[in-house]
């Protein structure tokens, strides 16, 4: 195998995204109100970044087309979802179109859809965006959040939307 930039082997894609692929990621829905209506993606990599001051931060790919409207609105909400919304997160990980048509939805404190039935919704300010390699790496101001009724989250794992299993007591 050739060397990689640092001197040590260059990584296979193939096999990186299978390696990347046993890491479990929680599944949100990225969502805003903008001026054209509401926008929102999936986003599999939410991440908390500070607790005081009180940050998250999400990746999303530079192919988007719905991260540009969301980004212009300096505000977006992370809806976290849970484990039976299988046809929502298929629903907002296609390219474009009319992803809330039929969908009835909350309006979040800073103006953004809250969907039904997630587990916890987390509503940001949009703090700074760095562009890393294919994907930018968005930051989140958290201005208020608050937990669903949805139950378990929704995770994604080995190319799998998959249930939380409980392991012990709380």
């Amino acid at each position: 195998m050739p060397a990689g930039p640092l001197g040590g082997a260059a990584v296979d894609p193939a096999t990186f995204r299978r390696a990347l692929g046993r890491v479990p990621t929680s599944v949100s829905v990225i969502a805003a109100g903008t001026r054209e209506g509401p926008a929102g993606l999936v986003v599999g990599s939410l991440v908390s970044i500070s607790l005081v001051p009180p940050l998250i931060g999400i990746f999303v790919s530079e192919s988007s087309t719905s991260w540009p409207r969301i980004e212009a609105t300096g505000t977006f909400t992370a809806n976290v979802l849970a484990h039976g919304q299988h046809e929502l997160c298929a629903r907002f990980a296609r390219p474009g179109g009319a992803k809330f048509t039929g969908l009835t939805w909350l309006t979040s404190p800073l103006g953004n859809p809250l969907l039904p039935g997630v587990t916890g919704w987390i509503d940001c300010t949009l703090r700074d965006v760095l562009r890393i390699g294919d994907h930018s790496l968005a930051v989140g101001q958290v201005e208020s959040a608050g937990e669903g009724n949805g139950g378990p989250p929704l995770v994604h794992h080995e190319g799998l939307l998959r249930a939380l299993a409980p392991y012990g007591e709380r």
